[in-house]
């Protein structure tokens, strides 16, 4: 069994089903409403466990019933929530996603709360955690200088890094953090300001932000491309991997469980190829339900 570390994100899903993403001003009546777990950490946690890795969580929550939702989650999926750390002063994050119930589109925003104040004494706690584990897999709802240290610990370590690089940074990620990621696996917006402007709209473009992150010291690069599968790429090898023909039900979640996938796979000892194919059904299977960590 893997042993997989998730740093990154708890925030708990109110998500609203709806006939059609709304426009400018416009209140359009849901036809559902639920409330659950989700956060791209905890759903890449639970999509790993899911895959048979042993998972240990890192993020931080309030002290409040969106709090007791997390502890409930990783209780329930036997994720590791020892450091799970919790605020007396701030509110466990919370997303509102409007989804198109003909599409499966979706429409989020985002109040990360606690979980941007991650301070370096709490990484400093997990540490052993993290030098432990086969994989360690971050993003970057939570604060970045708090990310950055879990990366390098890993990176000193040997511990193979996945940085699932979303939402996309405000600023450009430095040189010197890129060259300590393993696995980079953007979408194509993300690689868009990743890559400084680069247009990701097809395989051509695909290759051409590969390439640049490449050279920026990355190790190997995935690029999800939606309907259009993923590219992979690194300095031996490069691979279109075509995406799986499935019903489309709600896309939220969807690159959390393949990224989730992804990380059981490499630390179960698959070779990259092999482990973006399994994460591109781990990925696939996930919008054919609705919800993030429940699908």
């Amino acid at each position: 069994m893997g042993k997989i570390t998730v740093f990154g994100s708890f925030v708990t899903d109110l998500m609203f089903r709806v006939p059609r993403l709304p426009v400018k001003g416009e209140t359009l009546k849901a036809s559902t409403f639920k409330m659950g777990p989700g956060g791209k950490g905890a759903n890449q946690a639970v999509a790993a466990k899911r895959a048979g890795a042993s998972v240990v969580m890192i993020t931080k929550i309030g002290k409040d019933s969106f709090g007791d939702i997390a502890l409930e989650n990783f209780r329930k999926e036997n994720i590791n929530s020892s450091f799970v750390f919790q605020d007396d002063d701030h509110p466990t994050a919370v997303a509102s996603i409007l989804v198109d119930e003909k599409t499966g589109n979706n429409q989020i925003a985002i109040s990360m709360g606690a979980c941007e104040l991650i301070t370096h004494e709490e990484v400093e706690l997990a540490r052993e955690s993290i030098e432990n584990a086969d994989v360690l897999i971050t993003q970057l709802e939570a604060n970045l200088d708090a990310t950055e240290m879990a990366i390098d610990i890993a990176s000193k370590k040997g511990v193979t890094v996945i940085l699932n690089p979303a939402p996309a940074p405000a600023k450009p990620l430095t040189d010197e953090l890129l060259k300590k990621i393993d696995m980079i696996t953007p979408n194509e917006s993300e690689a868009e300001i990743l890559c400084g402007g680069i247009k990701v709209e097809d395989l051509k473009g695909a290759k051409k932000a590969a390439k640049w992150l490449l050279d920026k010291g990355v190790k190997t690069v995935i690029i999800t491309l939606g309907e259009k599968g993923a590219y992979l790429a690194n300095n031996q090898t490069e691979c279109h991997i075509e995406a799986l023909e499935v019903d489309v039900i709600d896309t939220t979640g969807a690159g959390d469980a393949y990224n989730g996938g992804l990380a059981a796979a490499i630390a179960e000892g698959k070779d990259i190829i092999e482990a973006a194919r399994f994460a591109n059904v781990v990925g696939a299977l996930s919008v054919t339900k609705i919800g993030t960590a429940p699908a």
